[in-house]
Formats: structure tokens, C-alpha cells, sequence
């Protein structure tokens, strides 16, 4: 109880943790800026400077869209196959590789699966013979 009258008149409350995404991002003071009521964008004082971006885009403006019949410069055979393999090598460093354990639990799983599969084709194989032999004898 004394700890409790302590932390009061010591320290404020701490304020209890967001729970939405929105206030998240608020508390961080990363909250997107609200859309103004009139519907009006900003004024231009206030964009964010971005001269790179608008320049290449004024600039490809007038230009028509290329055609897509130009033949693409793919480089040659040796270069594509070396590229092939370093894409290859690139993937198999992203799979997570199961463990020894994980491998003859997988294993036993799959063969016992197959076991029963093979037992109930079989089973369903003998029954359906039988039945047509005591119908067409």
C-alpha cells in the first residue's frame, strides 16, 4: 500500500500500451497525415521535396511507350547459365533444412501413410472382385 502512494506522488502513470496499428503508429509519431476535409491537397509548400522523381518523370512525359517487338538483349549462353546458378545458389540459402529428427519423423509418416493406402486399394481391389465374380459368377 505504501509502494502504491509512492509510485503516485513520485512518478505520473505510465500510459497503458496501444492496441490498434493507428495508435501504434501515432504514439510512434509516424501516424500518416489525415486527409484535409475540403478534399484539397496540400499546398506545395508543404509536399515533400522530390525534384529527382518529378524531373525523370517530366522528362519520359513526351516520349512514346516503347513497343514490346524489341528483342530483348538476353546475353549470351555461358553469362544466362551463370546467372541461372547464382539464383539457384541464392534460393537454397533461404530454405530451412529439417533436422535429422524431423527427417525420419517425416519419413515413418510417409511410409506409414503409403502402407495404408496400398492395404486399402488392395482391400477395396479383393472386395469389389469378389463381389463381381458372386454377381456375374
Amino acid at each position: 500500500m505504501a509502494e502504491d502512494q509512492e509510485r503516485e506522488e513520485g512518478q505520473p502513470e505510465r500510459p497503458s500500451r496501444p492496441s490498434t496499428a493507428a495508435a501504434r503508429r501515432e504514439r510512434r509519431g509516424t501516424a500518416r497525415p489525415a486527409a484535409r476535409k475540403d478534399g484539397a491537397a496540400k499546398p506545395r509548400a508543404e509536399r515533400a521535396p522530390a525534384a529527382k522523381a518529378e524531373s525523370t518523370a517530366a522528362d519520359r512525359k513526351g516520349r512514346p511507350t516503347p513497343s514490346r517487338d524489341r528483342a530483348e538483349s538476353r546475353g549470351s549462353i555461358f553469362a544466362r547459365i551463370a546467372r541461372y546458378l547464382r539464383e539457384v545458389v541464392s534460393e537454397l540459402r533461404k530454405v530451412i533444412w529439417p533436422t535429422r529428427k524431423q527427417m525420419i519423423t517425416y519419413t515413418a509418416v510417409v511410409l506409414v501413410f503409403v502402407a495404408f493406402m496400398v492395404a486399402l486399394v488392395a482391400g477395396l481391389d479383393v472386395a469389389l472382385g469378389k463381389g463381381v465374380f458372386w454377381l456375374f459368377g
